[in-house]
């Protein structure tokens, strides 16, 4: 039972993954490159935390935690940068 809800967790994120890498490559506009961007780094957090648990390596949680502080300070930089300049 676990092993088919990891793989449908592992379909999902892929499927967000395109979803996402769609609409960074086609956004109409420059915030909505953004937002995709900000989709596909919880996407490979959410990545790494699968790989952490089908490898039973905790130390990659550590990673992914640093991961996601890093990305979650870059779109505060750009949102910044887009809404009035540095």
């Amino acid at each position: 039972m676990v092993d088919s809800l990891v793989q449908v967790a592992a379909l999902l994120t892929s499927l967000a993954f395109f979803l996402a890498l769609y609409r960074f490559l086609k956004g109409p506009s420059v915030a909505d490159r953004v937002v995709a961007f900000d989709v596909l780094t919880i996407v490979a957090v959410t990545a790494i935390v699968q790989i952490a648990y089908a490898e039973g390596r905790g130390i990659y949680l550590d990673v992914a935690l640093v991961y996601a502080l890093l990305s979650f300070l870059g779109v505060i930089v750009v949102a910044r940068y887009l809404e009035r300049g540095l």
